[in-house]
């Protein structure tokens, strides 16, 4: 009987270099202000991280690709495969392969990508947010558990640096808000709080049918990226618990990001008639910023975001197995049986499916 608390003692790749190189591309094009940034990861995180990313951009366009009569069958499928990669027999794909072998060498928790996956859910319901919270909520989801997967797969498991982790996450996701919302209404999407836009006295309905950027919607934009902003200086102080290799490229991504408010600033807080982007240039020196040693900012302590607690607990809940002494030769034997077996069922498994 295999003992599923921990990998095999070679841990069997699932992803060739194909597959990688597959992450890599999907990447490169579908979230360069990532990509940039993971320029100045260490190789050990880089490519499990694209491999992440590649997941979650594929989750993130088997739903939005679909029509929406389709999107409850593509959400069981996505849930289908996300089962199947804990099951360790990824579906036929380059990302789920990749993200199998990264499960299993960061003992990575499933309710972290089912987070996201819930996300993808609500969006799919076409579900508006009443409040700053429930917004807050959903971008736990689809982004605040990207950061705690970023920060596991660096080795990092601390709850304070994981709750600083979810603070960029969610600050990033406020800023593609903010960047989004012409898109956004031409597709008959709002992510704006509700309850502010009764306050600025705009019409849902009104505004969906005519987008416009007026001094009402131009007021909102500079609330919520006064929220981001917030949020991205409270995910400094989490950068001094990462690994120090890893430090500058999470602080490039969070300066691009941020980079991506002032841009919208520049154009008048108007994100309807404009999609707001950083130019390769003013990325290049946002690199070079990153690479020089930030200071230590206090406030790692504070607690999590309420609406991000669950996912820095799903991590707590699924501790990293002890692993067994190089001279335990007995406990080594019975996992190189292990690995045996499933050598041995996964041959089975390939046969009676050629």
């Amino acid at each position: 009987m295999l003992d599923s608390s921990r990998p095999p003692l070679w841990a069997i790749a699932h992803a060739d270099a194909a597959d990688h190189a597959a992450c890599r591309a999907a990447i490169r094009h579908g979230s360069r202000s990532f990509f940039a940034a993971s320029a100045l990861l260490p190789a050990r995180v880089r490519r499990p991280a694209y491999g992440l990313y590649a997941f979650c951009r594929l989750s993130d366009d088997a739903i939005d690709e679909v029509d929406g009569r389709d999107r409850p069958a593509a959400l069981a499928r996505l849930a289908t495969r996300l089962a199947r990669i804990y099951e360790d027999a990824p579906c036929d794909a380059p990302a789920d392969r990749a993200m199998a072998d990264l499960v299993t060498a960061h003992h990575l928790p499933h309710a972290l990508p089912a987070a996201l996956i819930e996300g993808l859910a609500w969006d799919a319901q076409g579900r508006r947010y009443e409040t700053l919270s429930d917004l807050t909520a959903y971008a736990a989801r689809v982004a605040g558990s990207v950061g705690a997967m970023m920060t596991v797969l660096m080795g990092v498991r601390d709850p304070a640096v994981l709750a600083r982790a979810c603070d960029l996450g969610v600050a990033m996701q406020f800023t593609n808000i903010a960047r989004d919302i012409g898109e956004d209404a031409r597709a008959g999407r709002l992510y704006l709080p509700l309850a502010w836009t009764r306050e600025a006295g705009i019409d849902p309905a009104a505004f969906l049918a005519e987008p416009v950027a007026g001094p009402a919607l131009q007021g909102l934009v500079a609330r919520l990226l006064a929220v981001a902003d917030g949020l991205y200086a409270r995910s400094e102080a989490g950068l001094s618990g990462l690994p120090l290799d890893c430090r500058p490229a999470i602080r490039a991504a969070r300066l691009i990001y941020a980079e991506i408010g002032r841009e919208i600033e520049r154009g008048g807080l108007d994100p309807v008639a404009t999609r707001a982007r950083v130019a390769g240039r003013r990325k290049a020196a946002l690199l070079g910023r990153a690479l020089v040693p930030a200071p230590v900012r206090l406030g790692r302590a504070d607690p999590p975001l309420a609406e991000t607690a669950f996912l820095v607990e799903a991590v707590q809940n699924r501790p990293v197995p002890a692993s067994r002494p190089w001279w335990d030769v007995a406990g080594q034997a019975v996992r190189v049986l292990e690995l045996i077996e499933a050598l041995r069922e996964r041959e089975g498994a390939a046969t009676a499916n050629p």
